[in-house]
C-alpha cells in the first residue's frame, strides 16, 4: 500500500466510511492537549490512530472504562545502565507502558566508538520498544581521562544528514562550551545546521553561565538539583528533566518547581535504570506514581511523560492520541496507581497484564564482546607510598552521585603505606585503563563508602569506563581487578583471595547477555554481599555508587586513570593533603 492509499483508508475510517482495523470500545481517554478526559472509542488504522469517538472496528476490545494513555516517553535513558542489551531492556519496559525513549549510548561508544553505536542500532530493532539515540557528544566525557574511542564533529555528519540518530547526547563538557573549545563548538554548529536537539548536563550550573550554555542552543537539563536550577532552565528556555532512576531520585523534590503555567517545559526521565528496578518498581509509569503522590495534577503529569516530550524530541508523530498519531496506546486502572493493563505499539498489542508477547532474540554482538585491554597489571601498581598522614578525600553523600573534596588523617605503616582503620571509615580507591593496554593506574582514598573488609571491581565507571576498584588493602584490590580481567568485564566482590560474588557483563564490559531478572538478581545479592560482608554503607547503592566515582564532569572530587580531579576547579590535585585542609 502506498502512502496515499493508506492515507486515504484513514480518512475513509476516520470518517466513518469503513470499518476501522481495530477500535478500544468504552475507555476514558485522556487528551493531553485540552487537559480533559473524554469517554470515547478509539480507532485504530494500520499503525496510526484514525479518530476517537464512536467506532465500529473489524476487531474490537472493550476496555471497560479503563483510562487511555499515550505511550509513555522516558525523555533521556542509558540503557547501558541496566546492565541488560537493548532487546532485553524493551522486554523488561514496554510491559510497564514505556513506548519510546530517548537514549544516549555513550557508554558504550566511551569502550567501543562508533561501533558500539551500530551495535546499539541493530540491537534496538529487536524489540517492540522504540529507541531514539542521541548521537553522544562528549566521547571521551572530558581530556582528563582515557576512553576507548573519540568521537569528533566530523564523525557525527553521517547520522545526522541520514536521520539515524535524533540528535546529539548530554553535552557535558559544559566548561569547553563556556571557552569556546573549538572541537566542542564544532560538535554543536553541526548539530544546529541539521535541526538537531541537543541535550545538556550542567550540574550547578547558573546565573551568567547558564545564558552562555543555553545560548548555545542546548535544548534540555537532566542535572537539575534543586527547584532554583529547574526554574532556571525554565526561564532560558531549556526543557527541564524530571530525574527519577536508580541512581538519582530528585522528582519528588523538583515537583515543586513544578506550575500550572511552566509544566509543559517539564520532562520525565530516569537516566539510569536497573533491571531488577524496572521489574519490581516500573519505569515512567512509577515516576507518574511518585507525580501523584506529591500533589502533582495526574494528567499534568501524563503531559510531562507523553506530549512535552514529543514536542521537546520533534517526534510529532507520538505523545497523544490523536487522529494521525501513531497508534501507540496504553491502557490503565487509574490515574494515581498507573497500573498497566495493555500496551499497544504502532497498532500491534505488545504487553498485556506485565507480559512482554512479541518474539523475542537479539542481535549478534560481533567485536563489541571483547573489551578487556589491560597489560602490565600488578599489585605494585597500587602502591602508594605517603610523606603525610593527611589526605584528599573523595567524600561519598548518600542518594546522589555528586561528592565532596575532603581531607582525612590515616594511619601509615614505617615505610608511609596506608593501613586501613575501620574507625576512620578511608579506603583505598584505584582506576586501572582498560582500553589501550597502556598501563596506567591511578590511586587515592575514599571516605563515606564504608567499607570495612576485601574489595570490590567493576568494569562500570562512567563514562570511560576504565576498572574501578574500592577495598581496604591492595593486595585485595588487585585479587578483584586480575578476576574482572578474567571475567571479561564485569562487576567482583571478594575477601582475601575469595571471590565472594560476581557478575559478567561481556557485553563491552557493560551489559549482560543474560535474562533481565537472572541479572536483577545476581545484582541484589551482590548489594547484600557488599553491606553484610564487606561492611560497605547500607545508605548508598554499593554498585551504582561506586560506577559514579571516576565522572569528571560531576563535582566535587573524581578519580580517573590520569589522576585525582578537582572537577569545580578543573585540575589534578596530589594525593597528600595541605596541612591546614582539615
Amino acid at each position: 500500500m502506498t502512502a496515499a492509499e493508506a492515507l486515504k483508508k484513514r480518512i475513509r475510517v476516520a470518517s466513518k466510511k469503513q470499518k476501522a482495523d481495530f477500535v478500544i470500545k468504552n475507555c476514558r481517554m485522556v487528551n493531553v492537549f485540552t487537559h480533559e478526559i473524554i469517554d470515547c472509542d478509539i480507532a485504530f488504522c494500520d499503525d496510526r490512530i484514525a479518530g476517537f469517538g464512536e467506532y465500529d472496528g473489524i476487531k474490537e476490545y472493550d476496555a471497560c472504562g479503563l483510562y487511555a494513555l499515550p505511550g509513555l516517553i522516558d525523555s533521556h535513558i542509558h540503557i547501558e545502565s541496566s546492565f541488560v542489551t537493548p532487546e532485553e531492556f524493551g522486554r523488561l519496559a514496554v510491559p510497564h507502558g514505556t513506548t519510546t525513549v530517548i537514549a544516549d549510548p555513550h557508554e558504550i561508544t566511551n569502550v567501543c566508538g562508533l561501533d558500539g553505536l551500530r551495535y546499539m542500532l541493530k540491537a534496538a530493532d529487536k524489540t517492540a520498544l522504540s529507541v531514539f539515540y542521541m548521537l553522544p557528544s562528549c566521547v571521551p566525557c572530558t581530556e582528563w581521562e582515557d576512553s576507548g574511542a573519540r568521537i569528533l564533529s566530523r564523525d557525527m555528519l553521517p547520522f545526522l544528514k541520514n536521520h539515524t540518530v535524533g540528535g546529539i547526547g548530554e553535552m557535558m563538557n559544559s566548561v569547553g562550551v563556556l571557552n569556546g573549545d573549538d572541537e566542542v563548538i564544532d560538535k554543536i554548529v553541526t548539530a544546529r545546521i541539521e535541526d538537531a536537539v541537543i541535550d545538556g548536563h550542567a550540574p550547578s550550573l547558573m546565573g551568567d553561565e547558564l545564558m552562555g550554555y543555553a545560548t548555545a542552543g542546548i535544548a534540555t537539563d537532566h542535572e537539575c538539583g534543586t527547584k532554583e536550577e529547574v526554574q532556571e532552565r525554565l526561564r532560558a528556555g531549556m526543557y527541564a528533566q524530571l530525574r527519577y532512576g536508580s541512581a538519582c531520585r530528585e522528582l519528588p523534590h523538583l515537583l515543586k518547581a513544578v506550575t500550572e503555567e511552566n509544566a509543559r517545559r517539564c520532562l520525565i526521565c530516569s537516566d539510569d535504570r536497573q533491571s531488577m528496578d524496572l521489574i519490581e518498581r516500573g519505569d515512567v509509569d512509577d515516576s507518574l506514581r511518585v507525580c501523584v503522590q506529591n500533589g502533582l495534577d495526574p494528567i499534568t503529569a501524563v503531559q510531562m511523560a507523553t506530549l512535552n516530550a514529543s514536542e521537546c524530541y520533534h517526534l510529532y508523530d507520538r505523545g497523544a492520541i490523536a487522529p494521525g498519531r501513531r497508534a501507540d496506546v496504553i491502557l490503565v486502572d487509574d490515574l494515581k496507581d498507573f497500573n498497566v493493563r495493555k500496551v499497544w505499539i504502532g497498532g500491534v498489542l505488545c504487553a498485556e497484564d506485565h507480559r512482554y508477547l512479541p518474539t523475542y532474540e537479539r542481535a549478534p554482538l560481533g567485536e563489541i564482546g571483547h573489551s578487556m585491554h589491560v597489560s602490565g597489571f600488578s599489585v605494585e601498581k597500587l602502591s602508594l607510598t605517603l610523606k603525610s598522614d593527611l589526605v584528599n578525600v573523595i567524600d561519598v553523600m548518600p542518594d546522589t552521585v555528586l561528592t565532596k573534596r575532603g581531607a582525612a588523617s590515616i594511619t601509615r605503616d614505617d615505610q608511609g603505606r596506608f593501613v586501613f582503620d575501620e574507625e576512620r571509615d578511608v579506603a583505598r580507591i584505584s582506576v586501572v585503563e582498560r582500553h589501550h593496554n597502556t598501563g596506567k593506574v591511578a590511586n587515592a582514598f575514599i571516605r563515606g563508602y564504608g567499607i570495612k573488609k576485601g574489595a570490590i571491581a567493576l568494569s562500570v565507571g562512567h563514562d570511560s569506563h576504565n576498572i574501578l576498584t574500592v577495598g581496604v588493602s591492595e593486595a585485595e584490590m588487585a585479587f578483584a581487578v586480575e578476576a574482572l580481567i578474567e571475567m571479561k568485564g564485569g562487576i567482583v566482590l571478594c575477601e582475601g583471595e575469595k571471590v565472594l560474588g560476581s557478575l559478567a557483563l561481556p557485553v563491552a564490559g557493560l551489559m549482560s547477555d543474560k535474562d533481565g531478572r537472572e541479572v536483577g538478581e545476581q545484582l541484589t545479592k551482590l548489594e547484600q554481599i557488599a553491606v553484610s560482608d564487606l561492611g560497605v554503607n547500607p545508605a548508598l547503592d554499593p554498585i551504582v555508587t561506586l560506577c559514579f566515582m571516576s565522572l569528571p564532569v560531576i563535582p566535587a572530587l573524581k578519580i580517573t586513570d590520569k589522576g585525582l580531579f578537582d572537577v569545580t576547579k578543573q585540575q589534578f590535585i596530589p594525593v597528600e593533603a595541605e596541612d591546614d585542609a582539615i
